[in-house]
């Protein structure tokens, strides 16, 4: 069951926040359900759930995204911690093309983003130990694996100052800029 589903800035993206039932032993919540997403207006068919870790407040992950056949619709959530979570449109022919949404997903705030197929994402961890989970709709492709540089002053991004130095994979780092990205999102 869903509490609240709130476009954000750009078409498609969404926060979701599931309903949490809760009493002194703690709380029960339905973070996913087939049903709850189609009585919202989604149909996705998820194939497969990520974990990731990150130890340290600062880490940059992304903005990732994959290839045609296996572009991929996503539903992110935080089940420790908190990031920044970010959405960038990267279809070509979309008037929202280069442009970004943004929000903070916590454990604390129990929310989640929904974000379709031909928008890149990453997040930065805004405190140590976070563990941030999503499902997809389709399977990891090695081969069709792609990145968009965090730093494109084309797309400019407003990421949060966190007190330290980004740490960034060697992927991130050298990851192309948007315009010189494979994009190939209708």
């Amino acid at each position: 069951m869903l509490d609240d589903v709130r476009p954000l800035a750009l078409e498609g993206i969404y926060e979701l926040r599931p309903a949490r039932i809760g009493d002194e032993r703690g709380f029960f919540s339905e973070v996913w359900s087939r049903e709850a997403m189609a009585a919202a207006g989604f149909d996705i068919d998820f194939v497969q759930d990520n974990h990731s870790f990150s130890a340290a407040k600062g880490v940059l992950r992304g903005l990732h995204f994959q290839k045609a056949p296996a572009e991929q619709d996503k539903l992110v959530r935080v089940t420790r911690g908190a990031v920044f979570d970010v959405a960038v449109d990267i279809r070509p022919r979309s008037a929202t093309f280069g442009q970004w949404a943004g929000i903070t997903l916590s454990a604390e705030l129990w929310n989640q983003l929904l974000i379709p197929s031909g928008f890149a994402h990453g997040f930065l961890t805004l405190t140590e130990s976070c563990e941030v989970q999503y499902k997809v709709s389709a399977p990891y492709r090695g081969d069709l694996d792609r990145a968009v540089r965090y730093d494109d002053p084309a797309i400019g991004i407003d990421w949060p100052d966190v007190g330290v130095a980004y740490q960034l994979s060697a992927k991130d780092r050298d990851a192309p800029l948007l315009g010189d990205a494979e994009t190939d999102f209708s």
